[in-house]
């Protein structure tokens, strides 16, 4: 069972994004007071959600160490979106969320699996091996999606709300019961030494693949919040969340060296973004500023994770 000086140890590597949180989030409600109300707190989560999701998404590789970034988070939630919309509600007429759901899970399983087999089995280099799915799932989903098609499943369309809650929901109570295993400590243990962990006894590679499944099915989850936010399929909006998502998780305390940091710093991290776009896009600036944004947020937050990482070891 995970401790409370466990949870304490993630708030505290995520110490930075809060602090930022705080004060992006004063500086909105300052700036637009009307669209951070309690009555718009709907819209807000449905807008964000999709950010959340990727970046909850791209944490379990990287707590997993190894260089373990996955590039192709963002692509999977778009061949996600092509998936469930241009095959499977309008050419195949499925609606019922008993088969879109799964569907969703199921493709992001295969291709986290796909990943993990690269890059535990075969040992490919994880962002050479991600990169080749990113671009193997943007060319599948321009070809299964030429152009934008919709709209959405009705049902879909509804949890672009308040009720976007609900997957982000489903992966925080998934990540609950993994941290409540004695996988979650292996994970965190070849993410901070795996040499070590090897010589424990610990089976790297079924840790590690394991992991990318996971990341897999989360991306999956996150593919429908893109959809519902949308409500219809985009061949090019997928792509947009890879970088950003490793931004907020990075900016969210967790290392980048893997076996540190949790889910929590990473969503704390996202809404961060969240809310510094939103921030910038009172001011009307260009999406180029936007990216420079992205750019200093991540190597700022690098920079903060090692020298903390470093008087963590000082002190030991």
């Amino acid at each position: 069972m995970a401790s409370p000086s466990k949870t304490s140890a993630i708030l505290r590597s995520a110490g930075f994004a809060v602090v930022l949180l705080v004060v992006l989030l004063v500086i909105n409600l300052f700036l637009n007071p009307a669209r951070f109300a309690p009555s718009a707190w709907g819209t807000l989560i449905g807008l964000a959600a999709p950010l959340i999701g990727a970046a909850l998404a791209s944490a379990p590789v990287i707590l997993g160490g190894r260089g373990g970034i996955d590039i192709s988070v963002g692509p999977l939630m778009g061949f996600v979106n092509a998936i469930v919309i241009q095959a499977l509600f309008l050419s195949a007429g499925i609606s019922s969320p008993l088969v879109l759901v799964p569907a969703a899970l199921l493709v992001g399983a295969l291709i986290g699996a796909i990943n993990g087999f690269m890059t535990t089995v075969i040992r490919i280099q994880p962002i050479v091996a991600t990169l080749g799915t990113y671009l193997v799932l943007s060319g599948v989903t321009l070809t299964i999606l030429p152009a934008p098609v919709g709209p959405a499943p009705d049902w879909l369309k509804a949890m672009a709300g308040t009720y976007s809650i609900l997957p982000l929901a489903v992966i925080a109570v998934a990540w609950w019961l993994i941290r409540r295993l004695p996988y979650y400590d292996l994970l965190m243990a070849i993410g901070s030494d795996d040499r070590a962990a090897y010589t424990a006894g610990v089976d790297v590679t079924r840790v590690r693949f394991i992991a990318y499944v996971i990341t897999g099915v989360f991306a999956g989850v996150a593919g429908l919040m893109l959809t519902a936010l949308i409500g219809s399929a985009d061949p090019n909006i997928g792509q947009t969340y890879t970088l950003i998502a490793i931004a907020a998780v990075a900016l969210g305390g967790v290392s980048l060296a893997g076996g540190r940091g949790g889910l929590i710093g990473a969503a704390i991290g996202a809404i961060d973004i969240f809310l510094l776009q939103s921030v910038l896009t009172s001011f009307n600036v260009s999406t180029y500023v936007l990216q420079i944004a992205y750019g200093a947020i991540l190597v700022a937050a690098v920079i903060l994770t090692a020298v903390q990482e470093r008087a963590v070891k000082g002190r030991a």
